[in-house]
């Protein structure tokens, strides 16, 4: 059997290589793209039947603080992580984020992974200071993103 490519094969659509993810509010957008480069994004309708999943790398500290605001997921369970782009040093995360989990701050400065329970608040994120990239991801257990009090 010939090895395919992702974008060929009955299967092919169950290959994410290019997707900019859901659109963002500009004035968002203007800051996100100052420290952040989102690599890939799936979700439901990206791969139908998939739960959703965001990954992105982090590079500079943000013009805006806190740049995510509070909110919890009603519905589904969130997993979220912050990596080191260090291999000779894997938890050393060459930065510092301050993540809160209800009304208690965090402060992160080695490599993490957070589980957060539906109905349970996080956020604000706060990236105090990045001296190399930082691999971000966050993974919700349902096909589609939504958050109450993200927009507040």
């Amino acid at each position: 059997m010939a090895i395919l490519n992702n974008e060929s094969g009955k299967y092919a659509a169950h290959f994410v290589q290019v997707s900019p993810g859901p659109g963002m509010d500009p004035e968002f957008k203007r800051v996100y793209d100052k420290f952040a480069k989102r690599i890939l994004w799936m979700d439901g309708e990206v791969c139908p039947g998939a739960f959703q999943m965001n990954t992105a790398w982090y590079s500079a500290v943000p013009e805006k603080d806190p740049v995510f605001t509070p909110h919890m997921h009603d519905d589904a369970d969130e997993i979220v992580g912050f990596f080191s782009s260090d291999p000779a040093n894997p938890y050393d995360l060459g930065g510092e984020i301050e993540f809160t989990i209800e009304d208690e701050p965090h402060l992160l400065t080695k490599t993490t992974m957070i589980f957060l329970p539906h109905g349970m608040w996080h956020n604000p994120v706060r990236i105090l200071r990045v001296d190399r990239p930082i691999f971000h991801f966050s993974v919700i257990t349902k096909s589609f993103y939504e958050a109450e009090g993200m927009y507040k």
